[in-house]
């Protein structure tokens, strides 16, 4: 090891112990605001460099975070997805209430990952293409989980699974359940509500329930009456058998 790398883990640690008080006192907080599920342990210890590992213990967690997420940044660019999905990883694991980090982690497995795999000129066989696309589906799914574990106060990553299971696990069910769980939440947008509606109209057995849904969207006025609405109140009306008489949409007649 060089004289100027030794400096400055030494820097590191003085400045580290200095601070050990106020870092275990936030690590106290931070436990009793959701951090679960993510450990410091000997894993990571074995990802990062010795520089590193001491830097975090030292209390820079967050600028440790910050230079792994860079990299991992870089490594998407060059399509290194491995190295990419151990560098946010470890990003994640040192900075696990960063709602934006594992959104932005979960995006790049699940949707830049995925489509490059499914489009990997050096697998001929579509098969373990689609079987490795899937896989990388699954792994957005824990990163999501995870992530929601971690922040459980946040509609936002309840949000982003929902469209993960919408757009690319094409489970209505799931993106109908979590795009409820994201509505619940006071600050979420309206349209986690309507998207929830939208997801349970393509549930067999459930479109009763669905229809109720997005009648009530469509009598609060004209402003609800976006064309996915109309279209699915259609089909619904149809599937339902509802006589034209009863039903609330009708294209022909001046609403």
């Amino acid at each position: 090891m060089n004289k100027g790398r030794i400096i400055g883990i030494l820097i590191i640690l003085v400045f580290g112990a200095a601070k050990m008080p106020f870092e275990q006192k936030l690590t106290e907080e931070h436990r009793a605001a959701f951090f679960h599920g993510v450990k410091f342990d000997l894993s990571v210890r074995q990802q990062l460099s010795q520089a590193e590992y001491l830097a975090a213990l030292g209390g820079f967690r967050a600028v440790v975070a910050d230079f792994l997420w860079i990299e991992g940044h870089v490594a998407w660019e060059k399509t290194e997805w491995g190295r990419m999905i151990l560098l946010f990883d470890n990003a994640v694991t040192l900075q696990p209430r960063n709602v934006n980090f594992w959104d932005i982690f979960g995006w790049h497995v699940g949707y830049n990952a995925s489509v490059a795999a499914f489009d990997d000129p050096h697998e001929p066989d579509p098969a373990k293409r689609l079987a490795l696309q899937h896989q990388y589906f699954k792994a957005a799914e824990d990163v999501y989980l995870r992530g929601i574990k971690n922040n459980p106060d946040s509609y936002f990553l309840y949000e982003k699974l929902a469209e993960l299971y919408q757009y690319k696990f094409k489970d209505h069910l799931k993106a109908y359940e979590y795009y409820t769980k994201a509505a619940a939440f006071p600050d979420a947008p309206t349209y986690d509500k309507r998207m929830a509606a939208y997801e349970l109209s393509y549930e067999p057995g459930r479109e009763q329930e669905a229809y109720d849904l997005l009648a009530q969207y469509y009598r609060m006025g004209e402003q609800e009456h976006l064309p996915t609405l109309l279209n699915r109140l259609k089909y619904l009306e149809d599937k339902l058998n509802i006589p034209p008489s009863q039903r609330i949409y009708n294209p022909g007649e001046k609403q």
